[in-house]
């Protein structure tokens, strides 16, 4: 190669190489992070945290967090008191990942009382990322889990009856929709994962999965860059892949608050009505930074024991 023609290629070499993706440096020693989507992110960190100052891995502090939100029995949007479908049936859905890559995902569940468990099961002891409905059920069966009776709790079977007569559905931006809680957190040598669990949208169609047990839609979670979760109407979610589109971003530079916001923008470009539904969005780097970002006002996220409220995009 002639000098002059070497020289071409080096420079625009080097002026591609701002493009490139790049595994950002972790910060070690640093102090653990956990953070969540909505109120009860409160309570889930709170376990996530003692699991960490115990000596627990980030995969079980991920793990605990969520058990918590899918145990309290005056949650209407996770768990088993959650709202049902339009048929009367609640069923559950949850992933969670290590950010070394590895992942399990269960849906479609009934009577499972922490499906997130189920996951970590699939995610543990099989070759697979997902299991799904009755397979699911017999698996979690066949490993000591009991499968509960599918009864709706007494305030989900009144909304529901109430739904029945009206069968007049409309999303409620910011009180329905608070269908998920996605949680992220980082341990003090910088290893990472995530956890996400739902009852998913109320009176959907039985058979619906959304966002939140799709590893890539919901839940996206790499040690090298950092992870994102969501929350809000998992259609949305899945039709623009708004977590992976914010770790992605952070893998080229950008800061966590830049890479939430990327992830609504590409929200709001593919979806003309989007001022009538709400999509929250959470992510942190492995430097420990975070970000948080929404559709509309009103999503609220724990940053460890503090509750904050996130930007919009809708103003």
């Amino acid at each position: 190669m002639h000098r002059r023609s070497f020289l071409a290629t080096s420079v625009g070499v080097a002026a591609l190489a701002g493009e490139l993706p790049r595994a950002l440096a972790a910060a070690d020693d640093a102090e653990p992070l956990v953070i969540s989507t909505w109120d009860h992110g409160i309570a889930a960190n709170a376990a996530a945290l003692k699991t960490l100052a115990s000596g627990g891995s980030v995969v079980d502090a991920v793990e605990h967090g969520v058990m918590v939100t899918e145990a309290d029995p005056t949650n209407l949007s996770v768990g088993l008191s959650g709202l049902p479908d339009r048929d009367g049936v609640v069923t559950l859905d949850a992933c969670i990942m290590a950010g070394d890559g590895r992942a399990g995902s269960a849906c479609f569940l009934q009577g499972i009382k922490h499906p997130i468990s189920l996951a970590r099961m699939v995610m543990d002891k099989t070759p697979h990322v997902m299991i799904v409905g009755a397979g699911a059920e017999r698996f979690a069966r066949e490993n000591g889990m009991k499968q509960l009776p599918n009864d709706l709790s007494e305030a989900a079977r009144k909304a529901w009856q109430q739904w029945v007569k009206e069968k007049n559905y409309k999303p409620v931006i910011n009180i329905e929709n608070h269908d998920t809680i996605g949680l992220l957190a980082r341990d003090s040598r910088g290893r990472m994962a995530g956890a996400c669990t739902t009852s998913g949208l109320a009176y959907k169609i039985h058979g619906r999965v959304g966002d939140s047990p799709i590893i890539g839609a919901g839940l996206f979670v790499d040690d090298e860059v950092g992870g994102a979760t969501c929350t809000g109407l998992g259609e949305s979610v899945i039709r623009t892949g708004a977590s992976t589109v914010a770790v992605e971003r952070m893998r080229y530079g950008a800061t966590p608050q830049e890479a939430c916001e990327e992830a609504i923008r590409r929200i709001v470009k593919k979806h003309a009505n989007w001022k009538e539904f709400q999509v929250g969005i959470l992510a942190v780097d492995n430097n420990g930074r975070h970000g948080a970002y929404a559709l509309q006002k009103g999503f609220t996220y724990a940053l460890n024991n503090e509750l904050k409220t996130a930007e919009a995009y809708g103003g």
